[in-house]
């Protein structure tokens, strides 16, 4: 792999230059947060920083283009992706890693590609990014003192509290579950703190 910090403003520029600001400063809270995680958990904070950078920066791409980049990865789009094509932005994101950018390292690419909805058996990295795109700063739970009671937990905890989380919003707002989520949530599962 490049030069990890210049490949990472190549990636910033990227993204800056295809979504919308708030989009872009999401993707910056993001990258910050990642790192900061990945520094908690003695993984490498350069790489948490580079994957929170990039996650986002095929969001704002149209739908055909989302198909057209996340078919590329070898894994189908499944009818629930058919259905919500903005959802394929992170697989989209890791394609255009791969292609544009050179990014071999399968746990960058995972961590991006399954941002949203997760995947079984996912590396630290992955969970790192999840957590990362759910409780950045900008996110309106996201209060300090919601971040500091979830830094207290170990990534398994940290990683299904947020994932549960997510789950029950879903299920409450009454919208479609990610086919894989109920696993993923039973999968997870873990004693939490008080």
């Amino acid at each position: 792999m490049k030069d990890i910090i210049k490949l990472t403003e190549e990636i910033r520029i990227f993204a800056q230059e295809h979504v919308k600001k708030s989009r872009y400063e999401h993707s910056i809270r993001v990258a910050e947060t990642c790192a900061r995680l990945c520094r908690m958990f003695a993984l490498d904070a350069d790489v948490g920083y580079l994957a929170g950078v990039g996650h986002d920066m095929c969001k704002d791409f149209s739908d055909q283009e989302l198909f057209d980049l996340a078919a590329k990865d070898g894994n189908p789009i499944i009818p629930y992706e058919k259905r919500n094509p903005a959802l394929l932005h992170g697989r989209a994101a890791a394609v255009l890693m791969k292609e544009k950018f050179g990014i071999e390292d399968k746990d960058i690419l995972e961590a991006v590609a399954y941002h949203t909805s997760g995947v079984m058996g996912m590396c630290d990295l992955s969970k790192c990014l999840f957590i990362a795109d759910k409780i950045e700063p900008g996110r309106p739970q996201s209060t300090d003192e919601y971040r500091e009671r979830l830094y207290k937990m170990n990534l398994e905890q940290m990683f299904y509290a947020v994932l549960y989380e997510n789950y029950s919003y879903v299920l409450k707002k009454g919208y479609e579950l990610f086919p894989t989520t109920e696993d993923l949530v039973k999968k997870y599962k873990v004693a939490l703190p008080d």
